[in-house]
């Protein structure tokens, strides 16, 4: 199979790995993965197996199956056809919706689209698994006032995830998106987000976690075209083994765009000096009565800390666990159904016992393996 495929040279994808997409593409299919992957909560469901939607597992209720396009973007256009859509209508509540993306092998494309009418509000919970190419791209618009908060769970074991979102946020609407990257699969999250109306908030963050040669990869944009703003692009990223996770996260405040309120905080922790974290941070500023802040750290778990919670009792391996978990949980503060943040602790929890059943050395200082 011949896939159009983006160039690491390009600089969006500097940190990129087309070649995992291409083996991913290439995985033999087999049986569809069984398990019990929606959340203890109400509202609609669906289950796509390798990108086609399983009736008989799915209720959809007020979620449709109509033609979408993909958009223009490398690999969100390979997603044009048969997706799902979401509409609520003006001062609506839409129930929740859980979707589960299950992936037997090979390559699967998935298109979805979000529009939200002024004042309306719906929450979603994506959840991945499987193995082999799961691409996807969602289109999200949101009216005035309109509230949309977004989970998405990837828990593939292997292959690769590619999501693909944009997001238009209109006057006095908010977008809230968590993605915790707690599977073996190789991963690249690309987003572009504007802030189109006055007032408007928009929060797109979450956590990779990475171990063994794994490569994850998150490449976002937000931008600002309007008055009073604000937006929060808050990562967490934990890499062990010779595994890589990069952060690539941009701010853009257009002329008109005053008052804007812009925060950036990537933050990458080394369980092994063989491991990299790479993080860029970029603001680029028109207006000039802004304030915006970005930061980035790359360290390895406090040795005083550690040394201290051995002293008084507490097994070196569960120092670490509980260490790490408390980084990890600033990356999903902002989730606020409790069932929803409880299955993310569980995710990291899960990633975090099995990445730390190997001891680490007790050295201290940072780490060769990161960069910003």
């Amino acid at each position: 199979m011949l896939l159009d495929l983006p160039s690491t040279r390009e600089e969006s994808w500097r940190w990129g790995d087309p070649a995992a997409i291409a083996a991913a593409a290439g995985l033999p299919r087999g049986e569809a993965l069984a398990g019990a992957w929606f959340l203890d909560l109400e509202g609609a469901r669906a289950v796509f197996v390798d990108g086609v939607l399983d009736e008989g597992r799915s209720d959809l209720r007020h979620v449709a199956i109509a033609p979408l396009e993909g958009g223009e973007h490398v690999l969100g256009r390979r997603t044009t056809g048969n997706g799902w859509s979401l509409r609520v209508d003006a001062n609506a509540s839409a129930e929740l919706i859980q979707i589960v993306h299950i992936s037997t092998g090979g390559d699967n494309q998935l298109p979805a689209e979000i529009v939200l009418a002024g004042g309306a509000q719906a929450s979603v919970v994506e959840t991945y698994v499987g193995t082999g190419w799961s691409n996807r791209s969602t289109r999200i618009t949101l009216g005035a006032g309109a509230k949309l908060t977004r989970a998405v769970r990837l828990l593939q074991a292997s292959g690769f995830v590619s999501l693909r979102d944009e997001a238009e946020v209109g006057a006095g609407a908010s977008l809230i998106v968590t993605v915790l990257g707690a599977g073996d699969a190789g991963t690249r999250i690309d987003g572009a987000i504007t802030v189109s109306g006055d007032d408007a908030f928009a929060e797109y963050g979450g956590a990779l976690l990475t171990r063994n040669a794994q490569k994850q990869e998150c490449a976002l944009s937000v931008r600002h075209a309007a008055l009073n703003g604000q937006s929060k692009q808050i990562w967490r990223a934990v890499a062990a083994d010779t595994s890589t996770a990069s952060l690539a996260a941009r701010v853009e405040v257009a002329r008109d765009a005053q008052k804007t309120d812009g925060v950036q905080s990537l933050r990458g922790l080394l369980l092994k000096r063989t491991a990299t974290v790479n993080l860029k941070p970029e603001l680029e500023i028109f207006a000039d009565d802004v304030k915006c802040a970005h930061g980035a750290t790359v360290g390895e778990l406090d040795q005083r800390a550690l040394f201290y919670m051995q002293s008084r009792g507490i097994p070196h391996a569960k120092a670490q666990a509980l260490l790490t978990r408390a980084f990890v949980g600033d990356a999903f503060a902002q989730i606020a159904d409790e069932t929803v943040r409880d299955a993310f602790v569980a995710d990291a929890d899960a990633w975090l016992e099995a990445a730390l059943s190997a001891p680490l050395p007790l050295a201290g200082g940072a780490g060769g393996g990161a960069s910003s």
